[in-house]
């Protein structure tokens, strides 16, 4: 687990200081896009530091939340921010306060995606009434993307009740990557999770804990969900993950299958600064070629979802 959080926090560390300059060019046909960080206070708790891609101009814009996976940071999907930025969206990745490249200290316990989720909550509460140019989201066109433990706390944003007391017979029979960082006792204490109905549509990359919403931990969720897995995603298997929350959603489903796809794929394609631990795909896959796919199939979701007959 040590491990996995220093590589991330080496990635991690590229995020634009305060003090550097707050806009960027992108080589597309759009404006250019703005980069700047924030702060979204949570009472009681501590703040949540964020990244805020946006156009340079225009209005009525529908906004995208990005949650990280597991010890990670805002810039996991770096890519895929600027792309929908690019594309007309506001984006805004937060780093969640206990699950992140600096600090681990909820993850695994019984707080983790409560935390999480409410964490997602106040985000966009901030986005929608504190941000200085708040006044250019459309409040009806949010959207949420969430990778890895991220993508769990998507589900749980849009509706989804992840039961943790299944989590030690599951990982008894069948034992996998979370089973390392969950903490014997998470569910002795019946979560309150923070559900969302401000998000409109999901879009959800190798969840874990899937096998946690059986039977109906996603009866609830009513929102149209891309859902992706890839093909070669040992961290967490199709079977006791993306498999269930594909069968168990109700909703509006758009499901892609990655041929070669690993977990880290998914991730923002590496350069010369990233670790090279977290540049370990699966032999002849591409991923700045896969992302090209990735965020066009992403943004067009969003497009189709948030913003219908535009």
């Amino acid at each position: 687990m040590k491990h996995l959080i220093c590589a991330l926090a080496l990635f991690a560390i590229a995020a634009p200081s305060a003090g550097e300059a707050q806009q960027e060019s992108h080589s597309s046909a759009t404006d250019a896009v703005t980069v700047q960080q924030s702060v979204a206070e949570d009472p009681g708790h501590a703040p949540i530091p964020l990244v805020i891609w946006s156009p340079a101009s225009g209005t009525s814009l529908p906004m995208i939340l990005i949650s990280h996976g597991t010890a990670a940071g805002p810039l996991s999907h770096v890519d895929t921010a600027r792309a929908l930025a690019a594309a007309g969206f506001v984006v805004v990745a937060p780093m969640h306060p206990g699950d992140n490249f600096q600090d681990d200290s909820i993850v695994g316990k019984s707080a983790w995606f409560v935390d999480r989720s409410r964490q997602v909550h106040q985000t966009i509460s901030d986005m929608l009434e504190k941000w200085s140019d708040h006044s250019r989201i459309k409040p009806k066109a949010i959207g949420i993307f969430g990778f890895s433990a991220g993508a769990t706390t998507a589900l749980v944003s849009i509706g989804g009740k992840p039961d943790l007391a299944q989590v030690a017979d599951h990982c008894a029979k069948s034992p996998e990557f979370v089973c390392k960082i969950l903490a014997p006792r998470a569910a002795d204490q019946a979560p309150q999770f923070i559900h969302d109905d401000r998000i409109a549509a999901a879009v959800i990359a190798a969840p874990g804990l899937g096998f946690a919403f059986e039977p109906n931990g996603l009866k609830e969720v009513r929102v149209p969900v891309q859902l992706w897995t890839g093909e070669a995603d040992q961290t967490v298997p199709y079977a006791s993950n993306t498999a269930i929350v594909r069968r168990l959603l109700t909703s509006d489903i758009d499901f892609h299958n990655v041929p070669n796809g690993s977990h880290l794929s998914f991730l923002a394609p590496c350069n010369a600064e990233t670790p090279r631990f977290l540049c370990q795909d699966e032999p002849n896959f591409d991923r700045a070629a896969f992302h090209v796919v990735f965020n066009q199939a992403l943004t067009a979701f969003f497009q189709a979802k948030l913003l219908p007959g535009r």
